[in-house]
């Protein structure tokens, strides 16, 4: 199978650099459509679907591969492999933002900046260490998904999409999320919000940028600060923004913190 059908890769621009920008849960690449144009005349940008999201390849969907984040990592370092050119800077959203922090940590010398749009290691809180949700919220969230995924969509798609200035945009979402698959989407869900990766924050080398909303019930404040604090070489840049997804509902703001960082790093 062709590596490009599987991700349904989508390549831009000619520039000396190349941005790859992975979405969140139940989206697709269609969700930086926002951010993308102002990037697109200085950079080369690489988009893809997460495998069993989008118009990915969803026979590639392999249970046991993606039963961790590593797994999808591991297509994100094939993909640069690929389809990148000169430094990388990789763009992930929500879970995204993992995925392509721990594929930083395996191959370091691939990345030249990680830009995180409300990334969290965990979501579950523990102790001083406050991820937003108990372990009964996330078990409730989960089975609630599983029993109704469409009626879940609809309820939970506007909660984390939240910009309430632009109701379209939790429409969108839901719509979304309700284009996929079930079953892949349950399993995704499990592992994405169950995943702990706060120790690999200390192993992270690449200069890392964390987009944190000023109001995000998805990845909290305290989400952002403890990251910041973890991950040496790191940048905190909040936006006002009340949702999970500023680089929909915010775009110019995401877009200023995101150049301001690449222009430190002479990228």
């Amino acid at each position: 199978m062709k590596l490009q059908q599987r991700n349904n890769i989508t390549v831009h621009g000619d520039g000396p650099a190349t941005m790859l920008f992975a979405h969140g849960f139940g989206c697709d690449q269609t969700m930086w459509r926002n951010l993308t144009p102002s990037f697109g005349a200085r950079y080369r940008l690489i988009l893809f679907d997460l495998v069993g999201s989008g118009k990915s390849d969803l026979s590639a969907y392999d249970y046991r591969k993606y039963s961790t984040l590593h797994g999808y990592a591991d297509d994100v370092l094939e993909i640069a492999d690929q389809f990148a050119v000169g430094p990388l800077i990789f763009v992930g959203h929500s879970v995204s933002a993992i995925i392509g922090m721990l594929a930083a940590i395996k191959e370091p010398h691939r990345f030249a900046a990680n830009l995180m749009v409300g990334p969290s290691p965990s979501y579950i809180n523990d102790g001083d260490y406050i991820g937003g949700f108990s372990r009964g919220d996330i078990e409730g969230l989960l089975q609630a998904l599983e029993s109704n995924y469409l009626g879940w969509s609809s309820n939970m798609a506007p909660a984390i999409m939240g910009a309430p200035h632009k109701p379209e945009l939790g429409v969108e979402l839901t719509n979304s999320f309700c284009r996929t698959n079930p079953d892949i989407a349950k399993h995704f869900a499990r592992v994405t919000f169950t995943a702990d990766h706060r120790k690999d924050l200390p192993l992270v080398t690449t200069p890392s940028l964390i987009v944190q909303c000023s109001e995000d019930s998805i990845a909290p404040r305290p989400v952002g600060e403890f990251m910041h604090k973890a991950i040496r070489h790191s940048s905190l840049r909040v936006v006002e923004n009340v949702g999970h997804c500023p680089h929909l509902s915010s775009p110019g703001s995401t877009f200023d913190a995101m150049r301001g960082f690449l222009t430190e790093l002479d990228l």
